[in-house]
């Protein structure tokens, strides 16, 4: 270590200084991962002025690179592109070190082209990098205007009263004849209900259970499907399978105002170039209309998506027509398509689809009783299945699914195929999925092999953004355990509660999972959608006491009045589910979380109204600077799950949980207060700055017990909420702190008590604060109620709640996947310091703190990769650390541990601090 220290030190004899920052070799910076609207190279984006970004690759041996000027260019073509030329835009040089979030400023966009762009920089002593490769983009339909298609679909429709759809998944075909092989041709498909394309007999990409799940009663979204390459001069057949799923959702069903039965709307142009002109015109243009035919296909949906029947899928292998899709098929029985007449918005995804991302096999097959087999497939999982089974023709051999090893099912979660006349069949998933761990197969006149049977994990094809492993095995259980849950989670563009009950996008949970998504995922464009969720159902009644209301807009198993004002139900966007101000408040704090981690400002400005409209309707419910309950029995619920929950209540008329909602009030305000002023709205963040002071003091005056230093019950969750809204008066917040480590340590002598909002709060406070100490007792326990109880007793994944046996509640749940950021940016270090990480931190944690030796951690942000490595060996701290180009890290270290950093590094960043010692690192990679 000694000679790599010395090594150092002789090139920094050789630097320079400007502005206090060390500069070396002047090797151009190499830029890579060009993106738009956080996504490589998307299509179909429906924006007018899309965002790009881009990082920089981090050199070897390379330090202190700095980007000072960019220059972008767009171009239709990419042979004007290819000439250095941008006939749509050309930034020109921009005096700017910014390298994310720059807004498109060109010509007017059309609808369905494609546009390139690349990207050349000017480091710190004016050298311009090369260029960079081209990336891409495709526009949807920018207008809605120009929507020709109509809304199809079968004759059938639901019946409200089954158990099970009677809905067949419809096939549709049109034939069409091309005078030539197009150049582009890009076939725009929006649906009610999930869809898959056909061309000729093939299928159309790889996304699965298209497109991403949205509000159906304000907006379908499309996907863009480029087709060119599946058709021919000629005959062409158009084919498209519809899954019924979401299409017949109760929460979507506004009495009778939409047909409940899958339906699509889909439109093509056809050009001879594959990058038309502006003056081109389409040679062959396609849309939906009554002229399509359709047929019932062998699959149907069993359950009726509805809370608990969400079911699964049973295919009818005695009606395969393997060639349906493909062009020498006779469509002549068929039946004409239905045109029914919706006044919806149609808007693209502008996120990632579903994809297959894992596949899953199975550990064991065991022969039960009466001809049943029991499959254990490892991992308690969300996904599809493919069961290869044999039988009698025309037996129908069942499959169930269950979380529970003891139980055949849980949760109704059930599918099923029919044996076809060659007496074996294969179950596949195509518009439903499943969720469990083993699977019992009734009706098998055989034992299948372990190869018979497969399993996918499916979710939202974000990419990742973290590595993380420790020396510590309960640690890197937990993480690999909650990035395991969070992505089973993340099917269709949000985060449900659970894959198999309820599939709701609660807010009160996302306080559980955001910020432990954003720190090992790359959510930017999944985020941006969701929070589209969350203004669509803006101003809807959620699930209240009036159930019997025979005013209601919706059926009483759903969701509430439509008041058209600021109210939020507590799940987007899917209306559903009992919740609380924390549910209906994520609209302030996940656009905030997002600025934070991405440096979106857009975020902000296009939530600001949502976030004005939610306080307003808080303020309806306050008096005498507290918030009142409101709403129904399921409204006003504070922390959620927490140890014991179900035996003490559901704390929703107790004054604690009315201390919990008005802390988490404040914070709401608080948090809004900020966004105002980045936005630069003085007036609205002076009124909820005073607001938040006002309601601190009163809500201080009732629930504070000053004997005891706690606020109403003295629980976690309230403390921390009370210290996270910044509630506490100064003279007593060191009192406070203490007693919330006196109710970790000793009280609950190192066990976490509180649930998933209440959890979330807690453990945002102790991240924010620096509490490693306290966070990694909690996460070390390995008694109830603690994470290390659930990996004692075979999870494999993270619960609902505390407990196992509890009947009725989920296995995999968002509940309680909060330390997942803090492994990140407490254990591995890498702290924030301004939005988007153009300055961060790196802070090992103290040796005191934990018991660790080790940590490694590569952290890919918004500006680049990050690397922390450190390992305590023989007394000492070793690091490796790598800061991307174009920013800063300052480098956080204890005196008694940092004597052997250069000098040279050192600065005063904060002389208040006694105990540590801070050193400046410009771009590169490190080991001290």
């Amino acid at each position: 270590m000694k000679l790599t220290i010395l090594l150092l030190k002789y090139v920094l004899i050789l630097q320079l200084f400007i502005f206090g920052y060390p500069i070396y070799a002047k090797v151009p910076l190499k830029i890579e991962k060009l993106q738009v609207e956080y996504m490589t190279n998307p299509k179909g984006l429906d924006r007018a002025k899309p965002r790009f970004n881009w990082i920089f690759q981090n050199m070897k041996d390379v330090f202190g690179q700095t980007q000072k000027g960019y220059r972008i260019i767009v171009s239709d073509n990419l042979a004007t592109l290819s000439k250095g030329v941008g006939n749509l835009w050309d930034t020109g040089w921009q005096h700017s070190s910014q390298m994310n979030q720059i807004t498109y400023a060109g010509n007017n966009l059309q609808s369905d082209r494609t546009y390139y762009w690349k990207v050349k920089v000017k480091d710190q002593y004016g050298k311009e990098s090369a260029w960079s490769t081209v990336a891409q983009w495709s526009t949807g339909i920018t207008d809605p205007k120009q929507w020709k298609g109509e809304w199809i679909g079968g004759s059938t429709l639901f019946d409200k009263n089954a158990v099970d759809c009677n809905i067949p998944d419809p096939w549709f075909r049109k034939t069409i004849t091309l005078s030539h092989k197009p150049g582009k041709a890009t076939f725009f498909m929006a649906s009610i209900g999930y869809h898959e394309l056909y061309v000729n007999g093939k299928r159309v990409g790889e996304e699965v259970l298209a497109p991403t799940v949205t509000d159906h009663t304000k907006r379908a979204r499309y996907v863009a499907y480029d087709i060119a390459s599946y058709l021919q001069k000629g005959k062409n057949v158009i084919a498209v399978w519809l899954g019924t799923s979401w299409s017949i959702f109760p929460g979507y069903d506004l009495n009778g105002t939409r047909p409940l039965t899958p339906l699509f709307n889909g439109q093509m142009d056809c050009y001879d170039h594959i990058n038309p002109t502006a003056q081109e015109s389409a040679f062959y243009h396609l849309v939906t209309d009554t002229t399509w035919r359709y047929k019932d296909s062998p699959n149907k949906l069993i359950g009726n998506w509805n809370f608990g029947q969400m079911g699964g899928e049973i295919w009818d292998d005695r009606k395969h027509e393997g060639d349906w899709n493909q062009l020498n098929y006779s469509d002549r029985d068929w039946n004409q398509a239905t045109s029914y007449p919706l006044g919806i918005k149609i808007s693209a995804s502008n996120s990632e689809g579903n994809k297959i991302v894992q596949t899953i096999v199975p550990i064991s097959i065991e022969s039960q009783p009466n001809n049943q087999y029991r499959v254990d497939m490892g991992v308690n999982f969300a996904g599809w299945t493919s069961i290869k089974v044999h039988g009698n023709p025309g037996d129908t051999v069942k499959l169930y699914f269950s979380e529970r090893e003891q139980e055949k099912m849980t949760f109704n979660i059930h599918s099923a195929v029919v044996v076809g006349n060659s007496g074996e069949a294969t179950f596949q998933n195509r518009f439903n999925y499943s969720s469990g761990r083993w699977i019992t197969i009734v009706g098998a006149t055989r034992k299948p092999s372990l190869t018979d049977i497969k399993g996918w994990l499916v979710r939202t094809a974000y990419e990742g953004a973290t590595s993380f492993e420790c020396s510590v095995s309960l640690q890197n259980w937990l993480h690999r355990t909650i990035k395991w849950n969070f992505e089973n989670l993340s099917l269709g563009g949000f985060i449900v509660d659970c894959p198999q009950r309820e599939r709701m996008g609660y807010g009160g949970d996302a306080h559980a999972t955001s910020e432990t998504g954003m720190m090992n995922y790359h959510l930017g464009a999944f985020y941006t959608k969701w929070m589209e969720d969350w203004r669509d159902v803006q101003g809807t009644e959620p699930m209240v006491g009036n159930m019997r209301d025979s005013n209601y807009a919706r059926k009483e198993m759903t969701s509430g009045r439509i008041f058209n004002n600021g109210v939020l139900p507590h799940t987007a966007p899917t209306y559903w589910g009992g919740g609380g101000p924390s549910w209906g408040g994520i609209v302030v704090s996940l656009p905030y979380f997002m600025y934070e981690q991405y440096g979106d400002i857009q975020v902000l400005s296009d939530n600001y109204s949502l976030i004005k409209n939610w306080l307003s309707f808080l303020d309806s419910h306050v008096k005498d600077n507290l918030l009142m309950r409101f709403g129904g029995q399921w409204d006003f619920l504070g922390d959620w799950l927490w140890p014991n929950a179900t035996a003490e209540g559901m704390n929703n008329d107790k004054p604690e949980t009315l201390c919990l909602n008005n802390s988490y009030r404040i914070f709401n305000l608080r948090t809004a207060a900020k966004i105002a002023t980045i936005l630069g709205d003085q007036v609205k963040a002076a009124q909820w700055t005073q607001q938040a002071d006002i309601s601190s003091k009163t809500l201080h005056q009732k629930f504070y017990q000053p004997d005891k230093h706690v606020y109403a019950d003295g629980s976690m969750a309230n403390m921390a909420a009370a210290l996270l809204a910044e509630v506490v008066p100064a003279d007593e917040k060191q009192a406070v702190i203490k007693s919330l480590e006196d109710e970790i340590l000793i009280h609950r002598k190192g066990h976490i008590h509180a649930g998933i909002t209440g959890g979330a709060l807690l453990f945002k406070y102790l991240r924010e604060t620096g509490r490693n100490d306290l966070i990694y007792t909690m996460t070390s326990q390995k008694t109830y109620p603690s994470w290390g109880y659930m990996k004692d007793n075979g999870a494999t994944s993270i619960w609902e709640m505390w407990e196992k046996d509890l009947p009725g509640h989920s296995l995999l749940h968002s509940s309680y996947l909060y330390p997942g950021a803090w492994m990140i940016d407490g254990l591995g270090g890498i702290k924030r310091l301004t939005p988007g990480y153009s300055q961060f931190v790196i802070q090992p944690p103290l040796k005191e703190e934990t018991s660790l030796t080790w940590a490694k951690t590569n952290f890919e942000s918004p500006c680049g990769l990050i690397r922390s490595d450190w390992q305590r060996t023989d007394g000492r701290l070793r690091l490796n650390v790598m800061v991307p180009p174009n920013t800063i890290c300052i480098l956080k270290i204890a005196k008694d541990e940092s004597h052997e950093i250069p000098e040279e590094f050192y600065v005063q960043y904060d002389p208040k601090d006694s105990f540590y010692n801070f050193y400046q690192l410009p771009s590169g990679e490190y080991q001290f």
